[in-house]
């Protein structure tokens, strides 16, 4: 078999091979030898085994994947696949053979820092990081901040918090028909949002042989190009869809002579699935986890005895993987065969998680936005909170069908809002975002790839207004406080990095959200349940007051809250902070499984609600630990002239050269081409 390896300016590779299984086995290759540590922690959190190595900080994270039986589904899903898909089986495994390769070359520094020695990667263990990594994307964590609201501050609570919280994940991105660019043909661009991590979560690759020509952004570990790709004749990108598709189930259980049982809803105790397992943790001993199962899912929290702090309460988890053992990487060759936007359409009714809404365009006009992934059909209570296992009605009873929707004037804008996917889901982002790429792209006639940065980089903060509105409403205030107050109101409310009157304002947002967060209404929720530490970032309190802080301020009463002293007192702080600009205090704070304290933490423009979300967390801290995870412009008239950017590089090996070199491109908004022309790649020998 003839296999190649390219790289452009940037170290991206460019795959060729003769065949689709013979091109996976190298991308498998290709993404150990660049991402090799990253690819050992991915695998350790996919089976978790991370606290092994990691220490203590993991050991949260590894109990709910031990739980949540995510390695046991993987194996499950890959088991239906090699029934349903041997092709595809056969295909993952090839890139698993090819990782395993590139693992045991690999002179990645952390192993020698860690002691570490890579790992044997299984057929599964790629199914295993897709769960990983999606498994937490629909926020069902936000069902036990939703039941807390709602018992200590009444039912209209859930709706008036109702925002896309603190651990969720987002995108932007939008389709531009023919009509509405410079070539007559289709635009699609965005950027999606994540928790930024280094290496990054997307790899910018190229995979070619005699079926397909294809360029995008895999994930690493996963073969082929799942969520945006160009093949040439037709281009797809994603964001998410916002869908409720996880539910949380109380569950009465009790411990008898053969083990542990749960109430039905048929009134009858059944036999619950149990065994233990040994977490390990470096630096201190092992911790002993009971696994248990109902007909429902796994156990995520509490147990027969309930939470640690003695609440009588079992939470058992149904996911669709679990269910039916199909995680849509049938989906996954189609795609990467797809010549028009009826093959991506065919290919994503493979699709199961998570629940995106795709937009795609090919080169002959066809245009397609649309839901794909698995819902179930349900009663809505178990959207919204905590359904008990041992009452009927809260069944699944079939799935959704996915809805499809269409462009108007030339335009699809998707960013989280309510849109195609509204009828699946219980919270969105607020329409901010979708609303400013509109205004934006409405303002030119017709779009050229080069133009789209200055969408992409759009820092107009929208949701400043609730709060700038109760500003004007102030008087009697001391010098400083007024000042600060007039500055405000002639803002132009955009978060630039070097804006004082944006750091003015954050800081005054952060005062004000504190403030709300002591006030005795909120008391309750300041100390929820003790559920497991890694559902602890849906119920902190500061968060979720100040993601829906334009909520709170607008309701015609907040629980006998006086929101005008209390946005006096906050000026009155913020007045009293020596002044600076944002970008000092908003820097990005990457995830690292081994942090490097001597890492720069560059100063960021943008905010949570701006087209450029760069997330801080308002009362918390300014520093943004989610952002574009990558930015690309897809260009259906020459593919050449599409774009991207990731926000370190291609390599994840510190001290190559290609380890963070996009990171300054990234800061400034700039792209980088996607280089298809091979006599302009240099070529790499596949066995160095």
């Amino acid at each position: 078999m003839t296999t190649e390896i390219y790289r452009d300016a940037w170290g991206v590779p460019h795959l060729r091979a003769d065949d689709a299984r013979s091109l996976a086995r190298l991308q498998g290759r290709v993404t150990a030898r660049d991402r090799a540590w990253q690819l050992e922690v991915e695998r350790h959190r996919a089976r978790g085994t991370s606290a092994s190595f990691l220490g203590p900080e993991s050991l949260p994270w590894d109990l709910f994947v031990r739980r949540a039986r995510l390695d046991d589904t993987a194996r499950r899903c890959f088991d239906t696949l090699r029934a349903k898909d041997p092709e595809t089986a056969d295909w993952v495994r090839a890139y698993v053979d090819g990782v395993n390769e590139g693992l045991a070359g690999t002179d990645a520094p952390e192993f020698a820092r860690t002691g570490l020695a890579p790992g044997r990667w299984e057929p599964w263990t790629p199914l295993a990081v897709w769960l990983a990594t999606h498994i937490l994307f629909a926020g069902f964590p936000a069902k036990l901040w939703r039941e807390e609201a709602a018992r200590h501050l009444g039912p209209g609570a859930v709706g008036l918090f109702a925002t896309d919280g603190p651990g969720t994940s987002g995108s932007n991105g939008w389709l531009l028909s023919g009509d509405r660019t410079v070539t007559g043909r289709p635009i699609i661009a965005g950027d999606p949002h994540r928790f930024v991590e280094d290496p990054g979560v997307y790899q910018q690759i190229r995979l070619a042989c005699d079926e397909f020509d294809v360029v995008g952004l895999a994930v690493p570990g996963v073969p082929g190009i799942a969520h945006f790709g160009h093949t040439g004749t037709v281009a797809w990108a994603i964001t998410n869809a916002m869908a409720d598709y996880q539910d949380l189930y109380r569950e009465r259980l009790r411990r008898t002579g053969a083990g542990v049982e749960a109430l039905g809803p048929d009134g009858t105790w059944q036999r619950v699935a149990r065994h233990t397992e040994l977490v390990r943790v470096a630096g201190e001993e092992s911790v002993e986890v009971e696994i248990l199962e109902t007909a429902r899912g796994p156990v995520i929290a509490g147990g027969p005895e309930g939470l640690d702090d003695g609440t009588p309460l079992a939470l058992a988890l149904r996911y669709p993987p679990r269910v039916t053992a199909h995680l849509g990487f049938d989906a996954l060759l189609p795609l990467l065969r797809a010549r028009l936007v009826a093959d991506v359409d065919r290919a994503l009714d493979h699709w199961a998680e998570p629940v995106n809404v795709v937009q795609a365009a090919d080169t002959e006009g066809g245009l397609l936005h649309r839901v794909a992934g698995r819902v179930p059909q349900r009663p809505a209570a178990n959207g919204t909170r905590l359904v008990p296992a041992w009452e009927p009605g809260h069944e699944w009873t079939g799935w959704h069908e996915m809805p499809r929707a269409g462009l108007t004037d030339g335009l699809a804008v998707m960013a989280n809002q309510r849109g195609p996917a509204a009828e699946l889901g219980v919270e969105f982002a607020p329409p901010h975002r979708a609303d400013r790429i509109r205004t934006l792209l409405e303002e030119r006639p017709h779009w050229s790839a080069p133009l789209m940065p200055a969408v992409h980089t759009d820092t107009l903060l929208a949701s400043a207004a609730p709060l700038l509105d109760r500003l004007s409403d102030l008087g009697d205030l001391t010098g400083p406080a007024a000042a600060l107050r007039d500055r405000l109101l002639r803002w132009d409310r955009r978060m630039d990095a070097g804006s004082q009157d944006a750091a003015g304002f954050a800081a005054l947002r952060g005062a004000l959200v504190r403030r709300l967060a002591a006030h005795p209404a909120f008391g309750p929720l300041t100390a929820p349940p003790a559920y497991p530490e890694v559902f602890l970032p849906w119920l902190a309190l500061v968060p979720r007051i100040g993601y829906a802080l334009e909520h709170l301020l607008r309701a015609e009463e907040l629980y006998g809250i006086d929101r005008t002293a209390l946005v006096r007192e906050a000026l009155e702080e913020a007045a009293g902070q020596p002044r600076a600009r944002w970008g000092d205090t908003h820097r990005l704070a990457p995830w690292r499984a081994l942090p490097d304290p001597a890492q720069e933490a560059p100063e960021l423009s943008g905010d949570h609600d701006c087209v450029l979300c760069t997330s801080a967390v308002p009362g918390w801290t300014d520093l943004a630990a989610r952002g574009p995870a990558a930015r690309y412009v897809w260009d259906l008239a020459r593919r050449e002239d599409s774009l991207w950017i990731v926000p370190f590089g291609a390599s994840g090996v510190p001290g190559r050269p290609h380890h963070h070199d996009q990171l300054p491109l990234w800061l400034r908004g700039e792209l980088a081409p996607v280089v298809t022309d091979w006599a302009l790649l240099t070529k790499e020998s596949d066995d160095e």
